[in-house]
């Protein structure tokens, strides 16, 4: 995956781990080793990407165990591992770009920035939640909900 380059020797990743059902990814430090484990039965490239994005967001965000999500500072740590994620995948430039390209429906959206649409959708809702209904970049305007881009014509 491309691009994880950017990481070099400081992540180790493995696409192909065997973990427990219901568990897409996993982020941990061992022997001072910084290692991404992915689940083998991940389907989409789409999918792993999201994965890949969200754990390599625990390496920059998370500091130590954070597996009991029973514990407020750990899902604070969770959300913002998941918020660096999007931030990656659907940048605000990213969705201009993708309105500039033609791309006019989720399905679409997903597809250029391949992520799944359930990724897009949690991304958009965190756009959403940061900044309201829109934000206006350049001579554009985002709307989060529902989505949708337009120029800003004067």
């Amino acid at each position: 995956m491309n691009f994880i380059e950017e990481f070099g020797d400081e992540l180790i990743v493995d696409n192909d781990a065997d973990l427990p059902p219901g568990i897409r990814g996993f982020y941990a430090e061992i022997s001072n080793k910084k290692i991404v484990l992915l689940n083998k039965k991940i389907n989409t490239q789409a999918e792993k990407r999201c994965v890949l994005l969200e754990e390599i967001g625990h390496y920059k965000t998370s500091a130590g165990n954070i597996t009991d999500q029973s514990k407020v500072e750990n899902r604070k740590q969770e959300k913002e591992a998941r918020a660096w994620a999007y931030r990656q995948a659907v940048g605000l430039s990213d969705l201009v770009q993708a309105y500039k390209s033609g791309v006019r429906n989720r399905y679409e959206l997903s597809e250029f920035l391949n992520v799944t649409e359930d990724f897009l959708q949690d991304a958009l809702d965190y756009y959403k939640g940061k900044y309201g209904i829109y934000i206006e970049i350049d001579n554009y305007i985002i709307y989060f909900a529902p989505f949708g881009v337009l120029e800003k014509n004067f």
